[in-house]
């Protein structure tokens, strides 16, 4: 049975787990949210939109001279990235591995992704069994931290993608290699 995250307090009194999400009034919720999510992506622009079980963040990095760090953890050129970076995504689903993250690439209108921009899906529900590394509990400070310490990853430290067609990497060699035979 899926248990529902919540993401924040709604008028004045928190909400505990178990409760139904039917019990909020989602203005002071979003406002909420907003304000911190606002601190967390910082060196962002960012569009968020909150959903009955997901939150939504489309996040942009126009201002940076690199495009984020999200590289091939396959490729033997990134190899030093790959030694260093806390956060792998699965290429093939988007998933970002032991988080309630999952992670899109933005494209143009040729469907190229774009080096820059990213979109993010943050689920509220969660099986009762889901732990964050080492065994943490979920709940609204430990997804705003892993939330946090993923962006940052991005813009400093790098994140792998590991296999699949579905998530690009837009750092590092972002073409696939020819064969060498």
């Amino acid at each position: 049975m899926a248990r529902p995250l919540h993401f924040a307090k709604a008028s004045g009194v928190g909400i505990r787990p178990g409760t139904t999400t039917n019990q909020y009034t989602p203005a002071p919720i979003i406002k909420a949210i907003t304000s911190k999510i606002t601190r967390i992506v910082r060196g962002f622009e960012f569009r968020f939109e909150e959903e009955s079980r997901r939150v939504l963040l489309d996040l942009n990095a126009e201002g940076r001279d690199a495009p984020l760090l999200l590289f091939d953890a396959a490729d033997p050129a990134n190899l030093g990235w790959f030694s260093r970076c806390q956060f792998y995504v699965d290429g093939s689903s988007g998933a970002v591995l032991q988080t309630p993250i999952q992670l899109a690439n933005q494209r143009d209108r040729r469907g190229r992704a774009l080096p820059y921009s990213i979109r993010l899906q943050i689920n509220k529900e969660l099986p009762a069994s889901f732990r964050l590394p080492n065994k943490a509990a979920v709940s609204e400070q430990t997804v705003y931290s892993v939330l946090f310490n993923f962006l940052s990853a991005l813009l400093n430290t790098g994140v792998g993608v590991c296999g699949g067609p579905v998530v690009q990497p837009l750092a590092g060699r972002t073409q696939p290699q020819g064969n060498r035979n």
